[in-house]
C-alpha cells in the first residue's frame, strides 16, 4: 500500500524516447549509462573477481546423478555466453557471469550430502536445504551471504524404460548484487545437447509428452532465469515492440524459450534493457567492488504524471550518491504478480531530471506503475513517496485510453491526508475548507469529508434505530470488528496514504478488512438491503480475499477468491435479518497482503 505522497511540479526538460524503436532506445541510453558507470568505476577503483558459486547437493539415500560435473560445466558455460552475447548486443561489452573452474578444467562444485532421505524434501526445502550446505561452503572459504550461489538439487526422477521424469526440487531465487541464491533440479537427461533435438519424446509430469529439447528448453532456461532472480533480476516480460524485434524476455516466460532457436522452433529468450541496465552494475558484471556494502540512498523529487491518452509520461529528479545511471519503470497490469509487468527505462541528466514513457499498455483495472532506481555501485531502490506509497495507480480502459484519476487524487489531497495523518483535526478542517473552495470533482470532496471524519467529531449511528432511507455501513455502530492486521478503521487505509484504492479507482468510503476480518452490526430487522463492491486494496499485488456476508449466522453472498486489481459489485437483500456480518478469509494462501476492502457499502430501506 504505497502511493506517491507530496509531489511539486517541476518544469524541465528532459530527453523523451517514447518514439524510438527498440534498437534506437538502446542505441541512445546504454552509452549514456555507461559513460556514467564507467567514470564512477575509473575513479578509485576497486576490482574485485566475483564468482558464481555451484553446490550439487543430494539427499542421503542417493548419488549424484552421472557426469553431473561434466554436464553442468556445459550448462553453466553456456548460461555465461548467453548473458555476454545478450550484454554486447546490447553495447554493454561482454559483461557476463564469471565461473569457478577445478584444475581439470570442469567447474568447481561443492558437493553436499543431505541429512535425511529423499522422502524427506520436497519443493518447499530450500532454507533446509541451503542450511545443510553451509558448512561445506564455509570450510571452502566463502561467506554464503555474500556470494550469489546455485543449489542443483538431486530431485528427479528418471524412468528410462517408460521414458518419464518427475521432480519434487525446490525451485526458485532471489537476491542483489551483494549475493544471491537459485535452487535448481539436476536429472540424468538435463544436458546442452538435448536442446537441438526434437527426438525423443519424454513425459515430463509437469509439462506432459514433450521432446527431449523441449525438456532442456525448460529446465536449462530455468537455470538461466533463476539465475537472473539471484543477480537481483525481478520478473518482466517483453513489451510488443521488444518482443517483435527480440523474442522472448529471460524474466518474463524466456525460461521456456531458451535456446528453441536451434531446433527452429522459435526465436528464443533475449534480455530486455532494463535488465541490461540494472545487470551493468552487478559486481561479477563490471568486476568492480566499490561501495557494494552501500546500500541506496536514492530519492526521487517532483514527481509528476502527464496523460497523454493511451499511454502517459512520468517525470522526476533523482539524488543518489553514488550517482544513478538509470531509471527503470514497471509497467504492472493486474493479476498474475509481476510476471506480465512491462518496462521502460531512462537515464538521468546531468541534473538528475529523466523522464519515462509508459506506452504499449493493456486494458484492465486495477495496474500499477513503479519506480526503480539503479546506483553505480550495484545499488537498487523503489520509489517510496512521502506517504508510503511505491506506485502510480492506474486503469486503462477497453478503449486504451488511461486513467489516472486515483493517482491525482492523491496530488490534490497530499496537503489533507498529511494532516489527517498528523491528528491535526483543526488543521484538516481548515485544508477541506480549502479544497471546497477550489474547482475540484465532488468525489474529492467527499473523500476529503470522509478523511476527516477519521479523527473523529461525529458519533456512529446505531443501525437498529437510525431514521433515513439510507446509510452508509462506516457510519454505523459496529458491536464487532476485528482485523488481520494492524487495527480496524473506517473509510482510510493504516498507512500513510490513507486512501481507499482498489482496481486502480478511488473511493469516498470504505471499510478495511485486512484478512481475517470480521465485521458486525445490529439491524434489528429494519433495513432491506446493503450494496456496494469489494476488492483488495492498490499496492498489493500479491493478496487475495474472499469476502462473505452473512445475516444472522447465514451466508447469503460470497465473493469467490479474488486477486488484487480488480472489483466485484453486490447487492443483498436483508429484510428482516437482525445481524449483518462481514467477513474476510484469505482465500486460501495465507494472509500476506490481503488488504481486503469493502467499498462504498450502503444500507438502505
Amino acid at each position: 500500500m504505497k502511493l506517491p505522497g507530496t509531489l511539486a511540479f517541476l518544469a524541465f526538460a528532459a530527453p523523451v524516447f517514447g518514439a524510438m524503436t527498440p534498437q534506437e532506445e538502446i542505441d541512445v541510453k546504454v552509452p549514456a549509462a555507461m559513460a556514467l558507470l564507467e567514470k564512477w568505476e575509473n575513479e578509485s577503483p576497486q576490482k574485485g573477481e566475483r564468482k558464481l558459486h555451484l553446490v550439487y547437493w543430494t539427499p542421503k539415500d542417493r548419488k549424484p546423478q552421472p557426469m553431473f560435473r561434466k554436464r553442468l560445466t556445459s550448462i553453466l558455460e553456456d548460461i555465461r555466453d548467453f548473458y555476454a552475447s545478450e550484454m554486447k548486443r546490447l553495447g554493454f561489452g561482454p559483461r557476463t557471469i564469471n565461473l569457478d573452474y577445478a584444475p581439470d578444467g570442469l567447474l568447481n562444485i561443492h558437493l553436499v550430502e543431505g541429512r535425511k532421505d529423499y522422502s524427506a524434501y520436497n519443493v518447499q526445502s530450500g532454507g533446509e536445504i541451503r542450511t545443510e550446505c553451509l558448512p561445506t561452503l564455509r570450510t571452502a572459504g566463502l561467506d554464503p551471504d555474500k556470494e550469489t550461489l546455485v543449489i542443483f538439487c538431486n530431485m528427479s526422477n528418471w524412468d528410462p524404460e517408460n521414458r518419464k521424469i518427475t521432480q519434487n526440487s525446490p525451485y526458485y531465487a532471489g537476491g542483489s548484487p551483494a549475493g544471491g541464491n537459485a535452487w535448481q533440479v539436476d536429472s540424468a537427461i538435463l544436458e546442452l545437447g538435448g536442446l537441438a533435438k526434437t527426438e525423443p519424446k519424454v513425459h515430463d509430469g509437469q509439462y506432459g509428452h514433450i521432446s527431449i529439447g523441449r525438456y532442456n528448453t525448460i529446465f536449462i532456461g530455468g537455470i538461466c532465469h533463476e539465475l537472473g532472480h539471484a543477480l537481483g533480476l525481478p520478473h518482466n516480460r517483453q513489451r510488443d515492440d521488444e518482443g517483435k524485434a527480440f523474442g522472448t524476455a529471460l524474466m518474463g516466460s524466456g525460461n521456456r524459450t531458451y535456446g528453441e532457436d536451434r531446433r527452429n522452433e522459435g526465436r528464443g529468450s533475449f534480455l530486455t534493457l532494463a535488465h541490461g541496465l540494472k545487470l551493468a552494475s552487478h559486481p561479477m558484471f563490471s568486476g568492480s567492488v566499490k561501495q557494494l556494502d552501500n546500500r541506496s540512498n536514492a530519492k526521487v523529487e517532483g514527481l509528476r504524471v502527464e496523460p497523454l491518452g493511451k499511454s502517459f509520461r512520468v517525470h522526476g529528479k533523482v539524488t543518489a550518491d553514488p550517482a544513478p545511471y538509470a531509471v527503470i519503470g514497471y509497467m504492472d497490469p493486474a493479476g498474475g504478480g509481476d510476471y506480465n509487468a512491462t518496462t521502460c527505462t531512462a537515464v538521468p541528466d546531468a541534473e538528475g531530471n529523466f523522464t519515462l514513457d509508459a506506452n504499449g499498455l493493456v486494458p484492465g483495472e486495477g495496474q500499477e506503475f513503479r519506480i526503480v532506481v539503479c546506483q553505480v555501485n550495484g545499488a537498487c531502490s523503489t520509489y517510496v513517496g512521502s506517504n508510503g506509497r511505491w506506485e502510480i495507480p492506474y486503469r486503462v480502459g477497453q478503449d486504451g485510453n488511461v486513467d489516472l484519476s486515483a493517482f491525482q487524487a492523491g496530488t490534490e489531497l497530499a496537503k489533507l491526508i498529511g494532516v489527517v495523518n498528523s491528528g491535526n483535526r483543526a488543521a484538516a478542517s481548515a485544508e477541506l475548507e480549502s479544497l471546497r473552495s477550489r474547482e475540484v470533482s465532488a468525489t474529492l470532496i467527499e473523500t476529503a469529508e470522509s478523511l476527516v471524519g477519521t479523527l473523529g467529531g461525529a458519533s456512529a449511528e446505531d443501525p437498529s434505530t437510525a431514521d433515513g432511507g439510507e446509510l452508509p455501513l462506516t457510519s454505523a455502530k459496529a458491536t464487532h470488528a476485528e482485523v488481520g492486521w494492524s487495527s480496524p478503521r473506517m473509510n482510510r487505509v493504516p498507512d500513510a496514504s490513507a486512501l481507499i484504492i482498489s482496481g486502480g479507482e478511488l473511493h469516498p468510503r470504505g471499510i478495511y478488512a485486512h484478512a481475517p476480518a470480521s465485521h458486525r452490526w445490529s439491524l434489528g430487522g429494519k433495513w432491506k438491503s446493503l450494496d456496494g463492491k469489494v476488492g483488495i486494496g492498490d499496492g498489493s499485488s500479491q493478496g487475495s480475499c474472499d469476502f462473505v456476508i452473512v445475516g444472522d449466522g447465514k451466508e447469503i453472498w460470497r465473493s469467490g477468491v479474488m486477486k488484487a486489481g480488480s472489483t466485484k459489485p453486490f447487492a443483498v437483500g436483508l429484510e428482516g435479518i437482525k445481524e449483518l456480518e462481514l467477513k474476510v478469509t484469505d482465500g486460501g494462501d495465507g494472509k500476506s497482503s490481503d488488504w481486503g476492502l469493502w467499498l462504498d457499502p450502503v444500507l438502505r430501506r
